[in-house]
């Protein structure tokens, strides 16, 4: 269940309500005349079914709430409600398999930002990756996976594919390459200082490292790993079910072949150059393009889904139970 809240001049009210009043999907709706100072008139509430949110939004945009007003979409955690039931109940599909297109892409764009916290965590996490690699540890590679802000941009390079959004995708790129652009900079100009000061042994980068070479040397596993990891990643995030994202920081191994590449630059390791670059690029388009394909799949198919038995099996038990019948 979703909660518009809608803040519209009083012209514009009238048509709003008439909008959501003829929505069997939407289950509740009130309206505080006056309410709103900015912009001048009116302020609109109505609960929706997560499953056709986006047939109301897109109705709502037409008529200029957006242009004229402003619209916020928050998900209900909890709710009881007879009429809310029965709007899950009218809403074609699952709600757990709806994605709400205005949500994801608020978040993509946020997610894709180019400001100082990103480079921030970029930068620390492909440090802690190339302090894991000096000491051969496969703790500190994880840690650095999980502080890698790098799905966000990844994830929005795949919805402006499917959106066909080009400002979106320039921005998301380029969030993506100079924050690898930098963190690999700084980490190789302290990798020199490092080998220049003769703080860490060359021969220990050069050396077996059972424990991080993985890091360097890409294989079909790569592959396989990154393309799971952005699916789930990307239901993650379009299910609000934001749980999933750890698992996805700790299965690619992007900001670990940054930190390596860093520090085979560094001290002039052109296997672990070349190994490196190659894991990071194999991660990086497997991930994007797996991501695109998920979403093209949630837009064209899951969407159109009809609902399930056990959905509705679920829906009566809920029923009687709120009613008290159970």
């Amino acid at each position: 269940m979703l909660q518009l809240r809608l803040a519209v001049p009083s012209d514009l009210t009238e048509d709003v309500v008439i909008v959501l009043s003829t929505e069997p999907t939407v289950s509740s709706l009130a309206v505080v005349r006056g309410a709103s100072i900015e912009p001048r008139g009116d302020l609109v509430f109505a609960d929706i079914a997560r499953e056709h949110a986006n047939a109301v939004i897109t109705r709502l945009r037409a008529i200029g709430v957006a242009q004229q007003g402003s619209m916020h979409i928050e998900g209900v955690t909890t709710w009881l409600s007879k009429a809310g039931l029965d709007a899950e109940v009218a809403a074609p599909g699952s709600g757990a398999d709806a994605v709400v297109w205005p949500e994801v892409g608020a978040r993509a764009y946020a997610d894709s930002e180019l400001n100082g916290t990103y480079l921030i965590f970029m930068l620390l996490a492909t440090l802690i990756a190339a302090s894991a690699i000096v000491l051969d540890s496969q703790v500190l590679v994880i840690g650095a996976m999980v502080l890698g802000p790098e799905f966000g941009p990844i994830a929005a390079l795949g919805l402006a594919l499917v959106l066909r959004r080009r400002a979106l995708f320039g921005l998301a790129l380029r969030t993506l390459l100079v924050g690898f652009v930098v963190a690999i900079g700084v980490t190789t100009a302290l990798g020199l200082y490092l080998r220049f000061a003769g703080l860490v042994d060359p021969a220990v980068l050069a050396g077996s490292r059972p424990g991080t070479r993985f890091i360097y040397q890409p294989d079909g596993w790569s592959v396989a790993v990154a393309v799971m990891a952005a699916i789930a990643g990307v239901l993650s995030l379009t299910s609000g079910r934001m749980g999933g994202l750890s698992g996805v920081f700790i299965s690619v191994t992007t900001v670990p072949a940054a930190g390596n590449l860093a520090l085979g630059l560094a001290f002039w390791l052109p296997d672990e150059i070349l190994g490196s670059a190659a894991q990071l690029g194999v991660n990086l388009s497997a991930m994007v393009i797996a991501g695109w394909i998920t979403l093209a799949v949630q837009q064209k198919l899951l969407s159109r889904l009809p609902v399930n038995p056990w959905q509705r099996d679920m829906w009566l038990r809920r029923r009687k139970d709120m009613l008290g019948r159970g």
